[in-house]
């Protein structure tokens, strides 16, 4: 790890840990970090932000990362997800290595710890339903109310919480709660629920189990005996420290893990909820996890962002304390950033306009050197046919140009790309009275590279040879909502919420043939239209490009379609 990755995160932050808890004799071991996903959905923007956090946090100090799949909830969780989060956490480059845990491997060990807090006293069997628990809790302003099985005995609760174990009672007729405080101000301390009972297969231990251990129980048990030192985490579990805290006391953990929270980070006009990702897949508002216009790691692949560009945004946000909002602008940038010298330049028309070149011979071809990226040498040149029929964009003629137009007009000249000027002599149009056609004539002392100077023209255009290119759909996206930035609860449908201009598909586009031995995976800039890479729906037979992103910010998170 290179000294300027060890220096992406706030000095200021990793310097107080590590002189608070190494320097202080508090560990006796390296730092070591976790990202403790719930295999049941994709990872997302808001997810890099948090691996980057606790990946960087270790590296810097030469600690250990773990990835651990928190899959104590057999109702939700998929091996399907946990394939994906591996996939994507090594794309995104924030390598575990051989550090893969699985939070249901301690079963174990997690009721062990809980039948220990029993003998305690400090644990009891609750028969009060889910309904009942939630209104003996009491509310902020109001204390809590004991549940009447408080007291029964440790070798009562031992024999009880042994059969919710074995399965002699039925889903959620029971549950383990702590034995704290009901009428602590944090309401996470008022007997807050251990265990429950599910009768459900499990992805991994199939039906060894009947209990499962609630998240907050399960976590610092978890840390403790993956030797985590710093359990960084978002800010929202900075209440639930408490509860972490009292776990580990009164297990008496020596060198207990610490928790440390960092501010959610929220980015303008995505959604980030898994809930909501979950309903958008689901409900087929999207096309799957891997919809380009979703934040999903899979999406953001899909779209063209590249994992140097994610990592590059995840650093600029740096660390943050409190909640923040990151506007979508900044990721935008990181991928041009990233592509401007990377990125092979080539030139694709999405509205065709034919156009003739009357004086140039018929059955000709010529090929002309073209660069294949204006900021990089080193990637290079081309060959691009040239012959008597070409398409250029339908917006760049104007047969009578308004003030400032700098493109092809009727009777004017104007470069293209690499080649010649052409003059346009002639406009044919349909019987609707659009034009179809241009009648042009080009000039053979003007090809490029030749040190022409007689005269000058106003702009140059980008082009293709007709007999020389490849039909492809090429497809546009933007925001997926009307309304990016305003609150997603309520009763309104998702499908009224959808901006019908999120996706625009473009067909019978003409893009150079060079591009024909590219695979997916690879970027192209779309000259004067945005970076483009290949859909994984692409096939020899079929080009499909999606728009990563225009060569501006143009959209800027808003959707113009109320």
């Amino acid at each position: 790890m290179s000294n300027e990755d060890k220096n992406r995160l706030s000095d200021g932050f990793l310097d107080l840990l590590t002189e608070n808890d190494f320097n202080k004799g508090t560990f006796q071991r390296p730092i070591c970090t976790r990202f403790p996903p719930e295999p049941n959905g994709y990872l997302h923007i808001g997810s890099a932000y948090a691996i980057h956090i606790n990946y960087t946090a270790a590296k810097k100090y030469d600690g250990h990362f773990n990835l651990r799949f928190d899959d104590t909830n057999p109702l939700k969780e998929d091996i399907e997800y946990v394939n994906s989060i591996i996939e994507d956490i090594h794309w995104l480059g924030y390598t575990p290595g051989g550090r893969i845990f699985f939070g249901s491997d301690y079963s174990r060990e997690i009721y062990d710890a809980a039948a220990a807090l029993i003998r305690r006293g400090k644990a009891y069997v609750c028969d009060l339903s889910p309904e009942e628990i939630a209104s003996y809790r009491g509310t902020l302003t109001e204390p809590g109310i004991n549940s009447p099985y408080r007291n029964r005995t440790a070798d009562e609760n031992l024999d009880l919480f042994s059969r919710m174990k074995d399965g002699d009672f039925p889903t959620a007729s029971r549950v383990l709660r702590a034995k704290i405080d009901m009428a602590s101000p944090n309401m996470n301390l008022r007997d807050p629920v251990l265990y429950r009972i599910i009768h459900a297969e499990h992805y991994r231990t199939g039906h060894d189990w009947c209990v499962y251990p609630m998240y907050d129980f399960a976590h610092p048990i978890q840390d403790a005996i993956e030797g985590v030192t710093h359990s960084l985490c978002s800010i929202e579990f900075k209440d639930h420290r408490p509860l972490y805290e009292w776990v580990l006391t009164q297990l008496e953990i020596t060198e207990a893990p610490k928790q440390r929270e960092f501010g959610r980070v929220n980015v303008t006009g995505v959604i980030t909820s898994k809930r909501y990702l979950r309903e958008l897949v689901s409900g087929h508002v999207v096309e799957g996890w891997d919809d380009p216009r979703l934040p999903t790691i899979r999406g953001l692949r899909r779209r063209g962002f590249t994992p140097e560009s994610i990592r590059d945004f995840v650093h600029q946000i740096g660390f943050v304390r409190h909640q923040s909002t990151v506007d979508y602008s900044l990721l935008e940038n990181s991928l041009r950033n990233d592509l401007k010298t990377k990125a092979k330049n080539v030139m694709a028309v999405l509205h065709p306009l034919k156009v003739t070149i009357t004086n140039y011979e018929e059955g000709k071809t010529e090929l002309l050197p073209i660069e294949n990226n204006s900021e990089n040498p080193e990637l290079g040149s081309r060959k691009v046919p040239f012959s008597r029929v070409i398409y250029i964009e339908k917006e760049d003629f104007m047969e009578v140009p308004a003030k400032g137009f700098k493109r092809l007009s009727l009777h004017s000249e104007v470069r293209l790309k690499g080649a010649y000027f052409i003059r346009c002599n002639e406009v044919v149009k349909n019987e609707a009275g659009e034009v179809i056609e241009l009648k042009c004539t080009y000039d053979i002392n003007t090809k490029s590279g030749t040190g022409f100077t007689g005269r000058k023209v106003k702009g140059t255009i980008h082009w293709v040879s007709a007999r020389h290119c490849r039909k492809a759909e090429v497809r546009l996206f933007n925001p997926l909502l009307k309304e990016p930035d305003s609150d997603v609860d309520g009763e309104i449908p998702w499908g009224e919420r959808i901006n019908p201009l999120s996706k625009i598909v473009i067909q019978n586009c003409f893009i150079e043939d060079s591009i024909k031995n590219d695979s997916w995976d690879n970027h192209f800039q779309f000259i004067r239209h945005g970076y483009f890479c290949l859909d994984r729906d692409s096939s020899e037979e079929s080009y499909i490009f999606n728009r990563t992103v225009p060569l501006k910010d143009s959209w800027k998170g808003k959707s113009k379609n109320k």
